[in-house]
């Protein structure tokens, strides 16, 4: 597995935005992992809470973005995670700073 790969993944990772808070879930910290091997993407992510009504919706775009950007991978494997719990200092200062949570 490339290194160059896993940051290329991670970059397209922050093309997908929380439609609720409208800030990208790499940095809600909301993808735990990535992982590639033999063109296969593994994303670990979670959700803010398990009740996450939009949880399917995040999902299908991480795996259309990483299909339509990375012409590298071919599956896609998005693992929904809840171990660790996301707790909101999992997100950047940039995240924080958009959601007027300046440190």
């Amino acid at each position: 597995m490339s290194s160059a790969l896993v940051e290329r993944v991670w970059g397209v990772l922050r093309e997908v935005v929380d439609p609720e808070l409208g800030i990208n879930i790499v940095d809600l910290g909301l993808v735990y992992d990535v992982a590639i091997e033999d063109g296969t993407a593994r994303v670990a992510v979670t959700m803010t809470t398990p009740a996450c009504p939009l949880h399917a919706y995040v999902l299908e775009a991480i795996e259309s973005v990483l299909r339509r950007k990375v012409p590298q991978i071919h599956e896609v494997d998005v693992q929904l995670v809840w171990e660790p719990p996301w707790h909101p200092d999992m997100m950047s200062p940039e995240a924080k700073r958009q959601l007027g949570w300046e440190e």
